[in-house]
C-alpha cells in the first residue's frame, strides 16, 4: 500500500475527538465566571477549533489582560471538568491503525494546547498510532495553525521522517489557510464542526473518517478495513 503523501497531519477536535460538548460547557462556566454575556449555541460551536485566546481577544473583543484572566479560568475548568466530556469519531481509530501499520509518520497539528490534547488521547487509546503529537504550547505562545503546523513538520523531520508531501486533515477554514501558510495541501473532514463553505481551497473532501482511507492511502476500502 503506497500513500500520495509522506506525512499525515490530523487536527484533533472536530476531526479525531468529538470535543464540542465539554468545549462548549467549560465556555458558557467561564464567561459567566467572568461575567460576559454567554453568546447563543452557534456562536459558541464556532469558538471550537481556532485557539481560544484569539477568540477571546478577537470574537469577544477583550483586551489582552481580561483574555488572559478569561483563559485562566476556562483552563482551569476544561482540564478538570471538559476535556473528555467528549468522543472519538466512529472510525478515526481504525483510519489511524491503518495509516500507522502503513508505515506513514502521523502527527497532530492542533490548537488545543498539548497538555488537554495529550489527556484526551490517552483517555482513548490512540496515541500509539500517532508518532508525534504536536499543538499549541501549554503558554499559548505556539498557538496558530500556521505555527502549530510548522513545529509538527519540524518535529516529524527531527524524528527522521520525509515530509516531502506532507498533507493535513482538518475541519475548519483556520485548519485550511494555517496548513497553506507551508504549502500543505488540506483534506476536509466534513463530519466535524466546519461549515461547506469553510472546504474552500482543499484538495479533497471526506464524509466520514473511513471515507480517509481511499484518499490518504489508495486501494484500501473503507468496508474492507473496518470488517478485517
Amino acid at each position: 500500500m503506497t500513500s500520495p503523501f509522506s506525512a499525515i497531519l490530523f487536527d484533533l477536535d472536530g476531526t479525531i475527538s468529538d470535543s464540542a460538548p465539554g468545549i462548549l460547557d467549560s465556555l458558557t462556566y467561564t464567561f459567566q465566571q467572568v461575567g460576559v454575556p454567554v453568546p447563543d449555541h452557534a456562536t459558541l460551536l464556532s469558538f471550537v477549533g481556532p485557539p481560544i485566546l484569539d477568540t477571546f481577544r478577537i470574537a469577544m473583543g477583550m483586551d489582552e489582560a481580561m483574555a488572559e484572566h478569561t483563559l485562566s479560568v476556562y483552563r482551569e475548568h476544561y482540564l478538570s471538568h471538559g476535556a473528555l466530556d467528549s468522543a472519538m469519531f466512529p472510525g478515526i481509530d481504525i483510519v489511524l491503525r491503518t495509516l500507522h501499520q502503513a508505515g506513514i509518520p502521523i502527527s497532530t497539528a492542533t490548537s488545543k494546547p498539548e497538555t488537554p490534547a495529550t489527556y484526551i488521547l490517552d483517555h482513548y487509546g490512540l496515541t500509539g498510532d500517532i508518532d508525534i503529537i504536536t499543538g499549541a504550547s501549554d503558554d499559548e505562545v505556539r498557538s496558530s495553525k500556521a505555527d502549530v503546523v510548522e513545529e509538527a513538520l519540524r518535529r516529524l523531520a527531527a524524528r527522521g521522517f520525509d515530509v516531502s508531501r506532507p498533507v493535513l486533515v482538518g475541519d475548519r477554514l483556520h485548519d485550511v489557510q494555517g496548513a497553506a501558510v507551508h504549502g500543505v495541501p488540506t483534506v476536509f473532514a466534513e463530519w466535524g464542526y466546519g461549515s461547506p463553505a469553510e472546504a474552500e481551497g482543499t484538495i479533497a473532501r471526506a464524509a466520514t473518517p473511513l471515507d480517509l482511507l481511499p484518499i490518504l492511502l489508495p486501494g484500501v476500502s473503507p468496508t474492507t478495513t473496518s470488517a478485517s
